[in-house]
């Protein structure tokens, strides 16, 4: 696998709390579900050393939420929580298996060229077009870009090598510019904040760990929740 430390959204950074703040009141415990589950995913991967091993606890998620749809959740808190708050709002347990298969992208290529991290980058990042349904996100919220250049932009931070973190930071970039060069709705504006976030981080040199909860970063998240820019 090449990547290691792998943190998803980030659990329990200040900041994803400030943004988790703009989503809607009906939406937001779908949305903390969601990211759940890119946690339990992200764990998977930074605690499997065997590639063999992860694919096959990978195929277990794709196949759980599968079964979503036909089946009561098992008495998994990330299930049971997507079983609970997605569901009821339109969004099927299939709908999310594509996330996984982003994910195992890291476990199946021992090396990750363009077209892996594009590939990455597109299942990993389903997760906001996902989260848009359940927020009830506008049609014209860039929910594709914006997932991807998140997915990417957090990746390249915890790549071991060097030109492959290059290489996800360079596909993040026009991604992030194109989802946040338009105004995002007020349902959909919680998924902006998050790639606004996505953006900065692109901005600390490689290596160094973004100053979360930096002034102008806070800053840069009230403005986007006041205008959606």
């Amino acid at each position: 696998m090449g990547a290691t430390g792998m943190t998803g959204a980030s659990g329990g950074n200040p900041e994803r709390a400030l943004a988790l703040s703009y989503a809607p009141r009906a939406g937001r415990a779908a949305l903390e579900a969601l990211l759940a589950l890119d946690d339990a995913l992200a764990q998977l991967l930074r605690t499997t050393r065997e590639p063999a091993l992860g694919q096959l606890r990978l195929a277990w998620w794709r196949e759980a939420l599968a079964r979503l749809d036909s089946e009561a959740a098992p008495a998994e808190p990330v299930l049971q929580a997507l079983a609970r708050e997605m569901l009821p709002k339109g969004v099927r347990g299939a709908s999310l298996v594509p996330i996984v298969h982003g994910w195992e992208v890291l476990v199946e290529e021992e090396a990750l060229d363009r077209d892996a991290l594009r590939r990455f980058g597109e299942g990993r990042g389903g997760l906001f077009v996902v989260a848009g349904t359940a927020m009830g996100a506008a049609p014209s919220d860039p929910l594709a870009a914006a997932g991807q250049g998140w997915a990417l932009a957090d990746l390249a931070r915890h790549l071991r090598a060097p030109d492959e973190a290059a290489e996800a930071r360079d596909i993040a970039a026009p991604l992030l510019k194109e989802a946040l060069s338009r105004r995002w709705s007020r349902n959909g504006r919680v998924l902006g904040a998050f790639a606004h976030l996505a953006r900065l981080d692109l901005r600390v040199p490689a290596g160094e760990a973004p100053p979360v909860g930096a002034p102008h970063r806070v800053g840069r998240l009230f403005w986007h929740r006041l205008t959606g820019r």
